[in-house]
């Protein structure tokens, strides 16, 4: 992984915690399986959260490319939104965010308090489009825009994930697999949730890297059809282990 650029915004490993109370909440449910967490939303830029992972190597590649822009899209009240305005504040980035309002919601907190207000305060610009609209599309044309005022920008996809941002989680593979020696019996799973698939391709593709089963690692989608999410995340990881 170090022929990749990469831009620091992590502290070091996150921690990985037994949920003892949570254990003892469920019972005989679990039937003696212990329950960790591993804890990214300790992270300390922006808040915390997981994308930062993917932010490391997202920024180095545009830094390496010498952008001076980062634009990325994502919904109204999108963490990998606030991080990434965090993230391009941290390295001299301007940042446009391109969110669309993708939750049926639009009274006056939604729209203007917690991840939307941290985007303005961080230096972001908001672009605010309708649920139907590409949003995509719209961070390309605007991209193209700035190229015309002799800007150069980095466009990143939903939740940053790309193969180049999926190197964050194939690195956090090999974090999650040194802690692992310090649990007697270590994980037989890994659950996550499954959004835009780079937090799953990018473990995957880190323990296959590793010559471990990949199989380990399993996810639910929260909103593509479990046959599209499969395939997407099996592409992106082997995207990510051949391109990354």
């Amino acid at each position: 992984m170090d022929e990749f650029a990469r831009f620091s915004l992590l502290e070091g490993p996150t921690p990985i915690q037994r949920l003892h109370r949570l254990e003892q909440e469920i019972g005989e449910v679990l039937k003696g399986v212990r329950l960790f967490v591993k804890r990214d939303d300790l992270m300390g830029l922006g808040g915390g959260g997981n994308k930062l992972r993917k932010l490391e190597f997202l920024m180095g590649d545009a830094l390496a490319q010498r952008c001076d822009t980062f634009i990325t899209t994502g919904g109204i009240q999108s963490n990998h939104g606030r991080l990434s305005a965090a993230a391009a504040a941290r390295a001299g980035l301007s940042c446009e965010l391109v969110l669309t309002r993708v939750v049926p919601r639009d009274d006056e907190e939604y729209r203007r308090n917690g991840n939307i207000l941290l985007d303005g305060i961080l230096g972001a610009k908001v672009h605010e489009l309708p649920a139907t609209a590409n949003a995509l599309t719209f961070a390309k044309e605007r991209a193209t825009a700035l190229k015309a005022e002799g800007r150069r920008s980095y466009v990143v996809g939903l939740g940053g994930s790309s193969p180049v941002g999926c190197l964050g989680y194939a690195i956090c593979a090999r974090e999650v697999a040194e802690q692992e020696k310090a649990v007697p019996g270590g994980f037989a799973r890994i659950v996550i949730p499954n959004g835009s698939a780079g937090t799953h391709a990018g473990l995957a593709a880190g323990f296959a890297a590793l010559r471990m089963d990949p199989a380990k690692v399993r996810s639910f989608t929260i909103s593509a059809e479990a046959e599209d999410a499969r395939r997407t995340t099996l592409d992106l990881a082997r995207a990510t282990l051949t391109d990354g």
